[in-house]
């Protein structure tokens, strides 16, 4: 492309001037030339043939000038600004309106799907079919605290979902086989993906407090973004230490709620009021879930799960991936492997479309 752009811009310099130019693309010409590295002879006798049909400011010669303009190129555009003072100014570029702002959905409505929610959290686990996927975590350290990330070490588990339970075996870490049970690991794990964090959220003893906030896309599909907070004597979101220390604050965050299915597809959350002399002074978890395929049907699982902390000057994350969804079958040879991250578009996200 870079030697297309320098050939078309050669012929253009052979060629004598035959049309008046606009300052805008005087402008791109210059710039070209000079990221092309032509002689400034040679622009500026181009330049000597062309004629304006706007007239040329100061200002824009002085801006080509910070380009790295040739003293023949500017002495060509000073003779250009004074032949062209007489003639209108460049019409001024009139910005963009802004896209028409989506409304909100009415007190009403957001009440209806905020109940919808909540039954759909409470179905939720019953709705899940029998399953196997690969859960892949992979773990970062920043001993700094300015999140320079190095990974600890990478663990691919075989989690089985069958009659609304969950079982987690580690077969790799660090793709080597291993016999590790799952509550054996050292560090930071995590579970309640499948369900209990969203259920818990909704349900009606936890109370909730929710507020609109915005519209948002996410996976290429159009979602109600709701704020909320638990209080911690209604919290069952546990946090522990080592294995030896536990504690259950309060928390915060957002709920993403599709559009059409009115299904979850994001929650975060975020500890609130974490005792001073916690070892973990800052906790967050930011769930996605996306639609998967099993045995030809599909169902709103969990897609990826980030897990921060903060101990001291030390920060901890857990990037948790759910892949390769298949049907249950106690009697199925599955070969386990570690796939690729996925690609960060599929959980940024977009504004509202």
């Amino acid at each position: 492309m870079r030697r297309l752009a320098r050939l078309l811009l050669l012929a253009a310099l052979a060629l004598p001037a035959q049309q008046r130019l606009s300052v805008d693309e005087l402008v791109a010409f210059v710039r070209s030339s000079i990221q092309l590295r032509h002689p400034d002879r040679q622009v500026a006798e181009y330049l000597k043939k062309i004629t304006l049909s706007e007239r040329l400011e100061e200002a824009v010669i002085e801006r080509i000038r910070a380009l790295g303009a040739g003293p023949r190129t500017l002495e060509a555009l000073e003779a250009l600004r004074e032949s062209s003072k007489n003639l209108p100014p460049p019409a001024a570029v009139q910005p963009k309106p802004a896209p028409a702002a989506i409304p909100p959905p009415s007190p009403a409505e957001q009440r209806r799907i905020l109940e919808a929610v909540q039954e759909y959290a409470r179905n939720y686990i019953r709705g899940l079919p029998d399953f196997i996927c690969t859960q892949v975590t992979r773990r970062y350290v920043d001993p700094t605290g300015l999140e320079f990330w190095s990974q600890q070490d990478v663990i691919t588990a075989r989690l089985t979902y069958f009659e609304q339970r969950e079982d987690y075996k580690v077969v790799l870490i660090n793709n080597r086989p291993t016999d590790i049970s799952y509550d054996r690991l050292e560090g930071a794990t995590s579970t309640g993906e499948f369900g209990s964090m969203m259920r818990e959220l909704f349900a009606p003893e936890t109370q909730a407090q929710f507020r609109w906030e915005r519209w948002a896309t996410l996976r290429g599909r159009r979602t109600h973004v709701f704020s909320y907070f638990v209080e911690q004597p209604r919290s069952r979101w546990r946090i522990s230490y080592q294995k030896t220390l536990e504690i259950t604050p309060g928390y915060r965050g957002l709920v993403y709620v599709d559009a059409d299915t009115l299904a979850v597809a994001r929650i975060t959350l975020e500890a609130v009021g974490i005792p001073p002399d916690f070892p973990i002074q800052e906790a967050s978890t930011v769930l996605d879930y996306d639609f998967v395929e099993i045995a030809g049907r599909k169902y709103w699982l969990p897609l990826r799960a980030v897990v921060r902390m903060r101990e001291g000057k030390l920060l901890l994350r857990n990037d948790v991936e759910f892949r390769m969804y298949r049907k249950f079958a106690a009697e199925a040879t599955i070969i386990f492997e570690t796939p690729e991250p996925l690609p960060e578009d599929k959980t940024k996200e977009q504004p509202p479309q």
